[in-house]
């Protein structure tokens, strides 16, 4: 195990170094001017003289080659120094301090959403295969699956404003500030995504279940006259759960970076709407270190779903 863990460990942190590098090359060769938006006669905020651009590149480290502003910038990771967003000049750490534990919460609930409807529904799916149950909860997700999590946000949302004139906070509030708002504030997003990621995993949970079913050891068990349901949950469930563990960890990695279409349904100030904020805005500093965040939280989280997937199967770590 430790052999594995390690192989695993490199891998993850060569998959980031390949990642700072992809990220940093492509803000550069992007079209546009990182400043231009700023500086500038005609678009930009202010308009500036050469010499007083020069400066304003001098002191963002953008006059250096290359290969020195990309030692910088990890240098400056590495000490935790994200540097300053263009618009607000308020400190990109603080930003992702104060929106990145909402946007967590709303990823984990939905997960968790996701799970207790999913598992369940595609138990008794495959169970009672093939008969009026089954098909009524293949059509709900189905439907679920093709419905886009951006337009079932919205709907929510339209919903509750026209039928109970009601709406949560669209500021951030902490769970340790006020439990009962931050819920209210993360309930509507987690559910909007949540649904569609359980009406996957209950899809991917009745293939795993049906053919798990049909193995040897599953049909030797019954003629051994095992129960059916004890059969279920003590053997059958254990091995057809891993590809949902496989499926729930890149869902989860996906949430934390690819909820922008929710959080803007919701008006709610993720990071994902940060990060889009900045593309707008071409505040590279700010779409620049967001985007590596994003990518460092995905290799973790796949490193932790390997890690839980060979302890679960011994097999893994040995081939």
């Amino acid at each position: 195990m430790a052999q594995y863990l390690l192989r695993r460990l490199l891998l993850a942190f060569l998959t980031i170094f390949g990642v700072t590098i992809v990220i940093f090359i492509s803000m550069r060769v992007l079209p546009g001017d990182p400043l231009a938006m700023i500086y500038g006669e005609g678009q930009g905020m202010y308009v500036l003289s050469d010499e007083q651009v020069a400066a304003a590149r001098a002191s963002l480290g953008l006059d250096q080659p290359l290969y020195i502003q990309y030692l910088d910038w990890m240098i400056d990771v590495a000490k935790g120094d994200l540097g300053y967003s263009f618009w607000v000049d308020t400190p990109i750490r603080d930003t992702i301090l104060r929106r990145g534990p909402i946007t967590a919460q709303i990823a984990l609930f939905a997960i968790v959403l996701a799970w207790v409807i999913g598992i369940p529904v595609g138990i008794i799916s495959a169970v009672w295969r093939e008969t009026w149950p089954d098909y009524i909860l293949r059509f709900f997700v189905t439907l679920f699956m093709a419905i886009p999590s951006f337009w079932l946000g919205l709907a929510m949302v339209l919903f509750t404003v026209l039928a109970f004139n009601w709406r949560p906070s669209i500021t951030i509030v902490q769970f340790w500030e006020d439990p009962r708002e931050n819920f209210l504030m993360i309930l509507g997003p987690s559910v909007a995504m949540g649904i569609g990621i359980g009406a996957l995993i209950a899809r991917m949970t009745r293939t795993t279940v049906l053919e798990t079913l049909r193995e040897d050891y599953v049909r030797t068990a019954r003629a051994k006259g095992l129960a059916e349901w004890t059969l279920l949950f003590r053997h059958v469930l254990k091995n057809a759960l891993l590809p949902v563990i496989t499926i729930s960890g890149l869902s989860l990695a996906g949430l934390l970076g690819g909820s922008v279409a929710v959080e803007k349904a919701f008006g709610f100030p993720g990071l994902g709407s940060a990060l889009a904020q900045g593309a707008v805005e071409r505040d590279w500093m700010m779409v620049q270190n967001l985007t590596l965040i994003f990518a460092i939280t995905f290799v973790f989280i796949n490193l932790f779903i390997d890690l839980l997937y060979a302890w679960i199967d011994p097999r893994i770590r040995y081939s």
